[in-house]
């Protein structure tokens, strides 16, 4: 009964751990996580993944800055996958239309943990720009 008290183990900051972990950040700048919001993180874990998984993620990004987060993710990471974790928090601070100040903040901070720099970024935002712009099909 006692061991319910002892602290949870360490999260396996895993590469797709920490996308989920980054897009928590992100989703929960504004200060709430819409159910929708859950449904994605929900399907980026995997069709495989229980409700159990997706809370530790919430447990670990609700109990550790993000700074802290970065410090021990960016070692653990390729470049390859530290751009994709950035452009997938691009897109989702995107999704309704703007990428609030607070979202755009982190966005840079973990851009510039990550080392990449603003003209790295420029052709790729442009993109997920572009791919947002569905008014361009009622045109």
């Amino acid at each position: 009964m006692f061991n319910m008290f002892k602290s949870q183990s360490p999260l396996d900051l895993t590469p797709r751990n920490c996308l989920v972990v980054s897009l928590l950040y992100c989703m929960g700048s504004d200060g709430e996580l819409d159910p929708e919001e859950l449904g994605h993180l929900m399907s980026v874990l995997g069709r495989n993944t229980t409700r159990q998984q997706l809370d530790a993620l919430l447990r670990y990004a609700r109990s550790t800055a993000p700074q802290q987060f970065l410090t021990e993710a960016t070692p653990r990471l390729r470049p390859d996958q530290r751009l994709c974790i950035v452009l997938n928090m691009i897109d989702s601070a995107m999704a309704d239309g703007e990428a609030e100040p607070g979202e755009q903040r982190l966005i840079m901070e973990f851009s510039q943990s990550f080392g990449l720099s603003e003209a790295d970024l420029t052709p790729h935002f442009r993109t997920l720009v572009a791919k947002n712009d569905r008014a361009v099909l009622d045109r």
